[in-house]
């Protein structure tokens, strides 16, 4: 929350996600009057980015809602589909109602990367490329004489698909995020040798190669990896499946918005290159066929969300197989506490399942339940190098960059004045602090919750 001549801006209103008791605080009570909030600046369209905005609408926010367009485009069937999680969890205990979504669009209007758009007297909010995921965006809100950065979630660039993440160059202060501020992600070259060594290894050992994808960017950036193998002949042609209709929706945003590509793939795009189709793809629809896949023998690629596995299709797909010595589990990115993507990426041998498979008796869906305890056996594989998030390093070039724009390393001269760390774990954003400290000399800190900065 910006507070500027008694007008109230928020960025970003997201849900809390991973562990139980995180996830119950999304239904108290906003710590703040959503009727006097006037605008809300949403820097992408991760849910815990935007999944309580629905809640806000319904608390009585009445204001404007601005991101860019392709971030409002994918949020609709963001919000839509938490919607239905909702339901099939718990139908009397929803965050927010479908009529909430619908209203919530109504305020919000999509606009331009670098598009100046005044909000009020003497405050303008401009938006440059994050590079995180498709229309992700920093948001740069001058207001008085200081400029604020939001970086939102920074983008792991050189991104297979879009351009590299904008540096920031007059930014007085920033509040930026830190998923991986205290580790570094293999590179690009390293990240795509290893995919392709996980993937030829499964085919050699006829099993079924199961990757939890989030919906958004993870599953774009396998498909085009993978299409680009496959024609390049580095992996055979073998079955891969988009287990995921929340995908689907999303990557038809994506073929829409392919402007904001880098120049290199919207090259092969116009060269006629279908970047996200090849030969075996398949893409499921219902429950019937996702349940199906697991009677197809021999080597196969299923791609499905969440990306974490806390829910969605790919929690059964994983529980089918984690026993399976010949199958194997990719984990391509940042796995929250709690979540059962983290306890496969500690090494666990058993876990116990909170959710029961889909099973097809007469046609129709059931529950047919888990046995209490499930033997890992599948191999497990890890590759960091497919996250949307920038690593340790680049978040600190991020803020060198930022130090340094008026061509100045002086305390006394430059223009950066104070680096708020957050949106990490303690550790990861006590350790970057520490890293802009001791490196920049930048005057960094890790905000307590709830309090209030005076910023001058």
């Amino acid at each position: 929350m910006l507070e500027y001549n008694q007008r109230k801006l928020l960025i970003d209103c997201g849900l809390l996600q991973g562990l139980k008791e995180k996830e119950e605080t999304n239904f108290l009570p906003f710590k703040y009057n959503p009727e006097k909030v006037e605008f809300l600046l949403i820097t992408h369209a991760h849910m815990d980015h935007i999944g309580k905005i629905p809640k806000l609408v319904r608390d009585g926010f009445r204001g404007r809602i601005i991101s860019t367009t392709a971030t409002m485009e994918i949020a609709r069937p963001m919000l839509e589909d938490a919607f239905r999680v909702m339901q099939s969890k718990n139908s009397d205990k929803l965050l927010y109602s479908e009529e909430d979504i619908e209203k919530t669009f109504s305020f919000w209007r999509g606009h331009k990367y670098h598009e100046k758009i005044e909000l009020f007297e003497n405050c303008s909010v401009e938006m440059q490329d994050a590079g995180h995921i498709l229309g992700s965006a920093i948001i740069k809100l001058n207001c008085g004489s200081a400029t604020f950065a939001f970086t939102g979630d920074l983008g792991n660039s050189p991104s297979p698909l879009l351009p590299d993440t904008e540096f920031i160059t007059d930014a007085d202060y920033i509040i930026m995020e830190s998923v991986y501020g205290d580790r570094n992600h293999e590179n690009r070259n390293e990240r795509r040798s290893k995919l392709k060594r996980i993937i030829l290894d499964g085919i050699k050992r006829n099993g079924t190669i199961v990757i939890p994808a989030f919906s958004i960017e993870r599953t774009q950036v396998l498909l085009y990896e993978l299409n680009n193998m496959v024609e390049d002949g580095e992996i055979p042609s073998i079955p891969v499946y988009i287990d995921s209709p929340l995908a689907n929706t999303v990557t038809a945003i994506y073929k829409k918005h392919t402007d904001l590509f880098k120049k290199e793939v919207r090259d092969e795009i116009k060269a006629g290159d279908d970047i996200f189709n090849f030969p075996k793809l398949t893409i499921t629809h219902s429950h019937f066929e996702s349940v199906e896949l697991e009677k197809i023998s021999g080597a196969k690629i299923i791609l499905a969300g969440s990306g974490m596995s806390e829910g969605g299709r790919v929690v059964n797909h994983e529980m089918h197989y984690l026993p399976d010595s010949k199958a194997t589990i990719i984990l391509p990115g940042y796995q929250g506490i709690g979540t059962l993507g983290r306890f496969l990426e500690e090494g666990v041998k058993e876990i116990t399942p909170s959710s029961p498979p889909l099973t097809l008796r007469g046609g129709r869906e059931e529950h047919s339940g888990f046995q209490n305890k499930i033997k890992v056996r599948a191999k497990i594989e890890k590759i960091s190098g497919y996250s949307a998030h920038a690593d340790s390093d680049h978040l600190l070039e991020f803020v060198e960059k930022a130090s340094e724009s008026n061509g100045s390393t002086s305390l006394t001269t430059r223009k950066l004045r104070k680096v708020f760390v957050i949106m990490g774990e303690p550790k990861a954003s006590l350790f970057l602090v520490q890293r802009i400290r001791e490196y920049l000399g930048v005057n960094a800190i890790f905000p307590e919750q709830e309090k209030i900065y005076e910023l001058t």
